[in-house]
């Protein structure tokens, strides 16, 4: 059978002006049977048009805040780094992948974008605007669970790790705040009501995930399973 193409959103970094890649990204589709390849940063809308006629699917990576603009805030002093041009591409990305219903994943960054693409809101600085008793930003390495989120019976994710609790790392300050239309809750963080994962029923695979399962996907096979679970919809 013919391995899927899936695009992989790049990552900057701007003292070096270049693109670049956590390699778990593209080891979880491998290791899932697809074959990942670096989009490049562009907001050229026949390039975008002709990149998502060629593949099968696409991953949103994780990384720097959202503009909240983009959602109709202002930023807040917490908010970090922004990168316009990277929401520019992501944004006309994810909406190609709605438009002709192409198998979209996105992790932490990449689910705020998926959530803020179909008309949702983000807590720019969770300590500040949701303090709850988990915290979201686990100290280093991240290639080991730091807190639980409750999986909801019912829901996709819960079908591929089987299981109600599943241990998750985390890495972020921002989250979902107003689910988006047409989205659907997959999991909770364990004691709270923070968004930790969605999904879209009336697509064809549309999921979001906060964590970062390229770190553990190696070591822990239910994370594995959320790879395997993309990757199959691209086939």
């Amino acid at each position: 059978m013919k391995k899927p193409l899936i695009g992989v959103t790049p990552l900057f970094d701007d003292r070096m002006n270049s693109y670049w890649m956590i390699p778990g990204y593209m080891k979880g589709i491998m290791k899932a049977g697809g074959v990942p390849v670096i989009l490049p940063l562009t907001n050229d809308g026949d390039s975008i048009d002709e990149m998502m006629s060629r593949l099968d699917g696409v991953l949103i990576t994780g990384g720097p805040d959202v503009d909240p603009r983009l959602y109709n805030e202002e930023v807040v002093m917490e908010s970090g780094i922004l990168t316009p041009f990277r929401d520019h591409l992501e944004m006309a990305v994810i909406r190609k992948a709605i438009e002709v219903d192409k198998p979209c994943f996105g992790i932490c960054r990449g689910m705020q974008m998926m959530n803020v693409a179909m008309g949702g809101t983000l807590y720019q600085d969770l300590d500040s605007q949701h303090p709850d008793d988990a915290d979201h930003l686990q100290p280093k390495p991240a290639d080991k669970p730091y807190h639980d989120v409750d999986v909801k019976a019912g829901t996709p994710l819960h079908d591929w790790v089987k299981a109600d609790v599943l241990g998750v790392n985390t890495l972020h300050h921002q989250a979902v705040k107003d689910l988006a239309p047409g989205l659907e809750v997959q999991s909770i963080a364990h004691g709270g009501d923070l968004v930790e994962a969605f999904w879209a029923p009336d697509r064809k695979f549309y999921c979001g995930v906060q964590w970062h399962p390229e770190f553990l996907f190696h070591k822990y096979p239910q994370h594995l399973a959320v790879f395997q679970a993309f990757v199959d919809a691209c086939k």
